[in-house]
């Protein structure tokens, strides 16, 4: 079952939808901010109870203003047509395609400054509402994210973390999970994170291993079964981002 959380020292609720798995956790999480009118941040996935939830909570917060997408996957998204019919207002996000207002990075909606945050798609973005940022699949509230396999999609990712580092920032509203409280540990922690595993893949480069297997025997060790495809597309991810530095060596077996 899904969930609903008020943070009384934010004026924010998250409603936690009731699809939970392994990518999702313990669900998908929407955020609703302010009042007269409200701004939901990730309307979630298309199921009737969910959007009802959404719907009645932002009503009792005098109506939407608008609706967010920290970017396009289903779980994130597709709920976002329905809630926009139901609600009667716009949904922005930076690929226009499923939303109509096309955002950019700095650009503002709402309470909400959109910060280009790629990596986990190419489309991402975190909004920044005062000392709040709602991270969509950036940062979770446990575990890690994978990342995709664009072309400087890790890079892009670390210097997204970097940005929200730099900020002043309360509290961390993610996509999963609960939310974070101190920002700062978290994002340190993120980017030590994925440090750390480049430090292992380049070890494991340089003794030799070659295969996708190989390397997420010996770097992604920690990882359950189910999640292995998912590591394998950030071990990608990696790849590209030491072939794009010159120190990726000769022979190494990438997928297309």
């Amino acid at each position: 079952m899904g969930s609903i959380e008020r943070l009384a020292d934010h004026d924010i609720t998250r409603i936690r939808a009731a699809n939970p798995g392994p990518l999702t956790l313990s669900g998908t999480n929407t955020w609703i901010i302010g009042r007269d009118p409200c701004w939901i941040v990730d309307p979630g996935p298309g199921l009737d109870e969910h959007l009802a939830t959404v719907g009645a909570e932002a009503l009792a917060r005098g109506g939407a203003g608008g609706i967010a997408l920290t970017h396009g996957h289903a779980d994130h998204a597709g709920g976002a047509i329905a809630l926009a019919a139901a609600t009667g207002v716009a949904v922005a996000a930076m690929d226009p395609r499923p939303a109509g207002v096309a955002l950019a990075d700095g650009e503002v909606f709402g309470p909400l400054t959109a910060v280009a945050t790629p990596g986990h798609a190419p489309d991402h973005l975190a909004f920044v509402a005062g000392r709040i940022c709602f991270t969509g699949d950036a940062v979770l509230g446990e575990g890690s994210v994978f990342v995709a396999r664009d072309p400087g999609a890790l890079r892009g990712y670390l210097a997204g973390l970097q940005r929200l580092r730099a900020m002043d920032l309360a509290v961390l509203c993610p996509g999963h999970g609960p939310p974070v409280t101190d920002p700062t540990a978290k994002l340190d922690a993120y980017v030590a994170h994925r440090l750390e595993r480049e430090r292992r893949l380049v070890e494991a480069l340089d003794e030799g291993l070659r295969t996708t297997g190989q390397l997420l025997d010996r770097v992604w060790d920690d990882v359950p079964a189910g999640l292995r495809p998912a590591a394998a597309v950030t071990l990608a991810a990696h790849l590209d981002k030491l072939d794009e530095e010159g120190r990726l060596p000769d022979g190494v077996a990438r997928a297309r």
